[in-house]
């Protein structure tokens, strides 16, 4: 059965209120509030962000953000390490921007306040995390750096005026008659601001609204994690890319089978102090397996740890940081130890249960090095961009600093040239069909069984078949409009996953077990073209 025709746009009504702006961003993670405040300098800036300012996946990152700061490293090291992540997919000038732009990008971020754990020197203390091969992670508050980080760009932005609103679902682009960026439909719910469907019109389009993670049915993506920008960009006629590589985290708290949602995250930085997994034996499984071990990239682990279960039958593996310490849990790592303790495990004493979940998508909208999308007029940074500095699997903590460093570069090509005065656009209401909500926990249950770490030709047949088979004909409303984007972004994940026939990073198909750099050293490229989705292949050079 061919997969269901997508609809173009989102049914929703005719808006009916309107604001204006010279650049509305879309997100409040790192990417969205730094490119909101570099934007500052180049016009009446509008940040729209689906909950609260803080309620993103930049506040629950633990780990930290990776920068060659310390003498003995380098960008030269940091780039040799992503692209040995990135399984030979990465775009080297992107990852070259990175690791080069990082370090300074770190100290405007200081700059700006955020504090992060210092040494007994008085620099930033680093430490290490899996596919590292240098100390570079910087943290703060042991394990609260994304909330550290969050705390610091809120504050700024509470300084410059920029106008803020929250509990706002991003609907769709805008586009004026020549197929320019031309602003965003928006949903808003809350007291004192506009209420219901309006639209924001605006030349310049910053799309930095996070990951996709609720795609799956465990995940440690907050709840607002459900592909809009994504879906957004396939609608209005952007290139997406990479869709196949979402990253598992190797050592997520597993709660047992019937754990749905968000899931208690145990940072790669426990293993880059020293923890260590093992099976229900108690042996080191990841031994021998590769040279890192439990520092090797989370393709690998999460592999090993899939693997490990097979060979054993065990629902989960453990992690063992017993020897590290209740002085050192309680400083180095106090919100996982409060987690683990809420669900009765106490890292101290206890081994901890993890498991493999969906942890962040490698690939997104597609950008050049400056996050401009193949729209003109629409940017994207942050997990919904794909740059290309991850390849098919990113390395840990690279993700605060892409949306940090490419927040910054949209900024500097926004105010490169004069921004064009605010477009026309169409505010007519969109026909069209929206599936229950209901489908949601079906389209998790498919993705699950079928698109998780695991996949072959025959499970991804069904989930195509099953997604296609989903319909219904709800009244427009946030949760059909969610149902919606989480649809159209599975649709265009398992498309994906089914074209590449091979096992590379991230993207692990049973029945094509090795890597084929002759065919498949490349992306897939995905547009939403004539209500049905397309992919192709672009051979790198």
């Amino acid at each position: 059965m061919a997969p269901r025709p997508t609809p173009r746009a989102l049914a929703a009504p005719a808006p009916g209120w309107t604001a204006d702006a010279d650049v509305v961003v879309i997100g409040s993670g790192i990417a969205g509030l730094v490119a909101a405040l570099r934007c500052r300098a180049h016009g009446r800036v509008l940040l729209v962000t689906k909950a609260l300012l803080d309620a993103g996946s930049t506040r629950w990152a633990q780990g930290g953000i990776a920068a060659a700061l310390d003498a003995d490293d380098s960008p030269a090291d940091h780039l040799a390490d992503t692209l040995t992540a990135g399984v030979g997919v990465c775009d080297e000038a992107a990852v070259r921007v990175l690791v080069t732009e990082g370090p300074d990008a770190v100290r405007r971020l200081v700059d700006l306040g955020a504090r992060f754990d210092l040494a007994a020197s008085g620099e930033i203390s680093l430490t290490r995390e899996g596919g590292h091969h240098r100390r570079r992670i910087a943290h703060a508050g042991g394990d609260a750096t994304g909330a550290e980080i969050s705390r610091a760009l809120r504050a700024a932005l509470k300084e410059t005026g920029i106008e803020v609103i929250e509990h706002a679902l991003v609907l769709d682009l805008l586009k004026d008659g020549a197929g320019r960026a031309a602003g965003v439909t928006l949903h808003v719910m809350g007291e004192g601001q506009p209420g219901g469907v309006g639209a924001v019109r605006a030349p310049a389009v910053v799309l930095a609204t996070g990951g996709l993670g609720q795609v799956f049915s465990a995940t440690t993506n907050p709840d607002v994690s459900t592909g809009d920008g994504v879906a957004l960009a396939l609608r209005a006629g952007a290139e997406v890319s990479d869709l196949e590589f979402v990253q598992f985290h190797p050592t997520v708290l597993w709660l047992g089978p019937g754990a749905r949602g968000r899931q208690p995250l145990v940072s790669e930085a426990v293993r880059g102090e020293g923890a260590y997994l093992v099976d229900g034996s108690g042996e080191r499984f990841m031994v021998g397996r590769h040279e890192l071990a439990e520092l090797a990239p989370r393709d690998i682990v999460a592999k090993g740890i899939m693997n490990r279960m097979r060979e054993t039958g065990e629902p989960c593996m453990y992690l063992d940081a017993r020897h590290f310490g209740a002085d050192m849990w309680e400083r180095r790592f106090p919100t996982i130890l409060a987690a683990c303790r809420d669900h009765g495990i106490d890292p101290v004493t206890d081994l901890i249960p993890v498991l493999p979940a969906a942890h962040y998508a490698s690939g997104g909208v597609r950008t050049d090095l400056d996050g401009r999308t193949s729209v003109p007029g629409l940017y994207a940074c942050g997990e919904v961009a794909c740059t290309g500095v991850h390849g098919a699997n990113r390395l840990a903590s690279n993700s605060l600093l892409e949306g940090l460093v490419f927040a910054e570069r949209i900024a500097a090509a926004i105010g490169a040239e004069p921004l064009p005065e605010i477009p026309e656009a169409d505010l007519a209401a969109v026909p069209g069909t929206l599936p229950d909500p209901a489908a949601r926990g079906e389209i998790q249950r498919i993705m699950t069984a079928y698109t998780g770490v695991l996949r072959d030709a025959d499970g991804l047949a069904t989930a195509e078949r099953e997604l296609a088979a989903l319909g219904g004909d709800a009244e427009p409303g946030v949760a059909a409009w969610e149902t919606a984007n989480l649809h159209l972004v599975a649709s265009a994940i398992v498309a994906a996953a089914r074209r590449r026939t091979e096992t590379r990073g991230s993207h692990w198909r049973a029945d094509h077990p090795d890597r084929d750099d002759a065919a498949w050293r490349g992306h897939l490229v995905t547009r939403l073209d004539g209500g049905e989705l397309t992919t192709h292949f672009e051979e790198m050079a």
